[in-house]
């Protein structure tokens, strides 16, 4: 039988998972943020994503950058060329593209034909902060956002976007502001 307390238990349990796991999952020093230098030709107030590299590069001032490791799009669904920052989010509710949906029916099957949205918290996709890319003012539906999995980081398993540790797109989303061109390589 189904209890109060058990319910309670199990649902602070299910909340915990994401922390649990990640607890086990140690990041490669080499995707922790930290200063680096970078060709002075890089203009200040841009972002560059190196795909191959899995890196995304706050371009600071002339010759220098900081770097964060990334999650790039899969094989196919990768997004490149230049974008603009137009929204920003904290805490943003997610749901599937429908591209998506048709893709993966196993893992998204439950938003065919309805409206529904994830909220925002520690289960969602999007992770902590989400920032959008926009080309000639028009979503791409690629974002800069956070994840829970870090496993993922350094790796090409997204749908698209460029995944941050929660952790480090929090650091990055009070640094960026909307405008903020990005260029993807």
């Amino acid at each position: 039988m189904l209890t109060r307390r058990s319910f309670i238990g199990t649902a602070a349990v299910s909340l915990a998972m994401p922390a649990v796991a990640n607890a086990q999952f140690k990041l490669d020093p080499k995707f922790h943020p930290q200063y680096v230098r970078v060709r002075a030709d890089l203009a200040p107030g841009q972002i560059v994503v190196l795909q191959n590299a899995r890196f995304l590069y706050w371009i600071e001032e002339p010759g220098k950058a900081l770097r964060y490791g990334i999650s790039v799009g899969q094989t196919g669904l990768e997004f490149s060329g230049n974008a603009v920052i137009e929204v920003k989010k904290e805490w943003p509710t997610w749901r599937p593209t429908d591209a998506m949906i048709e893709r993966d029916p196993a893992a998204y099957g439950r938003f065919k034909g309805n409206t529904d949205v994830q909220p925002g918290g520690p289960n969602n996709p999007l992770g902590a902060r989400a920032m959008y890319l926009f080309q000639n003012g028009v979503n791409t539906f690629a974002a800069i956002h956070g994840t829970s999995n870090l496993s993922s980081i350094g790796q090409a398993a997204s749908n698209g976007c460029f995944r941050m540790a929660n952790e480090h797109v929090m650091d990055l989303y009070p640094r960026i502001p909307v405008g903020t061109p990005v260029s993807v390589l």
